[in-house]
């Protein structure tokens, strides 16, 4: 059995992107029914630190349950849930309303954020102080913060607390009613576009009260060439700067889209530059993150074409062999990046430890993605249909199993 880790399973602390551990140590195999086969590669838990699990308030999307099942299933063991939610994690009172539910459901680790501002609105500053012993870090997930004042208050007080601010990068005032890349399929079939501005203006506004400040700061699900070249240039002059970037940005593009609400997410898939970029990101170092923002719906709010359908798509099922298949397998990118950007980036990141915690896949099997098979609530992948490699057959958190496949 192949072992591919990037940190001591029994430690809290990533050390190594190469490193081995003592299989023997850490299960028996016969408890597990696992044969020692060639055809298993072991995995530290993957860590995702963009989902939404949609409780309280919209569980018809999904459930803490349901999106732990799916996470389990992707080999996932811990991961950090957005606050965009029915009440806003915004104040002590609302977060314990979903603590409670991720206590009840909960068969791997999740860790709540905060939100920055009340409700979301960009218009008061939450609760952060009596929230922050509770949470992995500060967002307002969905709306970027207008205000320069705002987000300039909100990291002076999240430098005091230790906390990481974590930023949707967005200026509304660009948006212009687009809902995809503004781009060639854009112009071809009469969409509204999203300009690459109104995500990287935002970040170059953040970097220079990062460096005004000196607090920690992450940016969710960078899309843009520009937004790349910004985060490398701020690492370069030594800011307390990571990012995440999704999957589907790494090997779709815009000319991958078609008329089907499965295409719709925020940021849009983008142009074939600036996956490049994203990819070269990744390989170097500028990416530190792959975060699925996995975003369940309904189907009928799927439905309504690339115009009308929500934004968002789901992916902690599918995230581990779309990056083995689309990067690994062609040799764009190597295994041990990819596992250094699922696995222990996020954990230092946030400061989430390592425990018993990991995945046992077969990466020789193949098989075409199912969305009515999935264990999340939410069907809608842009994936739907594609034959990827790698099949994960056992997950455990904490030295229990929480999934187990078909092997």
């Amino acid at each position: 059995m192949k072992q591919i880790a990037t940190a001591c399973m029994m430690d809290t602390t990533p050390v190594s992107a190469t490193g081995s551990f003592p299989l023997s140590s850490l299960f028996s195999k016969t408890d597990l029914g696992v044969s020692d086969s060639a055809h298993y590669t072991v995995f530290p838990g993957f860590c995702d630190v963009h989902v939404h699990f949609r409780e309280p308030g919209f569980s018809y999307k999904e459930t803490i349950a349901t999106g732990c099942a799916a996470a389990a299933r992707g080999g996932y063991t811990a991961v950090c849930t957005m606050p965009n939610l029915n009440p806003v994690p915004d104040s002590v009172e609302h977060l314990n309303e979903q603590l409670t539910l991720i206590e009840e459901q909960s068969t791997i680790h999740v860790y709540p954020y905060g939100a920055i501002t009340v409700g979301e609105k960009g218009e008061i500053l939450a609760d952060l102080e009596g929230m922050a012993p509770r949470v992995a870090g500060f967002s307002d997930d969905g709306r970027g913060v207008q205000s320069d004042d705002m987000m300039r208050e909100a990291m002076k007080r999240a430098k005091k607390l230790g906390k990481v601010i974590v930023a949707h990068c967005e200026v509304n005032e660009l948006l212009r009613g687009g809902y995809i890349h503004d781009g060639d399929y854009a112009k071809a079939h009469g969409h509204k576009g999203i300009c690459s501005e109104s995500e990287y203006a935002q970040i170059a506004r953040d970097l220079k009260l990062v460096e005004e400040i000196g607090c920690a700061y992450h940016v969710c699900h960078i899309s843009a060439k520009e937004s790349v070249a910004l985060i490398r240039d701020a690492k370069a002059r030594g800011l307390d700067v990571t990012c995440e970037t999704g999957p589907h940005y790494l090997v779709m593009d815009d000319s991958d889209l078609q008329e089907d609400g499965r295409f719709k997410m925020n940021p849009p898939l983008r142009s074939a530059a600036d996956r490049q970029a994203l990819v070269a990101g990744l390989i170097d170092g500028t990416v530190d993150c792959i975060a699925t923002d996995h975003a369940p719906h309904s189907a009928q709010e799927k439905s309504k074409g690339l115009a009308g359908s929500a934004f968002g798509v789901v992916g902690l099922e599918t995230a581990f062999p779309v990056l083995y298949t689309y990067l690994v397998k062609t040799g764009k990118v190597s295994l041990t990046r990819i596992v250094d950007a699922l696995a222990v980036r996020p954990r230092m990141r946030f400061g989430i430890p390592f425990g018993n915690e990991f995945s046992i896949w077969d990466l020789t099997a193949e098989e075409p993605v199912d969305p009515e098979a999935f264990l999340s609530k939410g069907r809608a992948t842009p994936f739907a249909g594609h034959t990827l490699y790698g099949k994960n057959v056992l997950t455990v958190c904490d030295g229990n199993v929480v999934y187990r496949g078909n092997i």
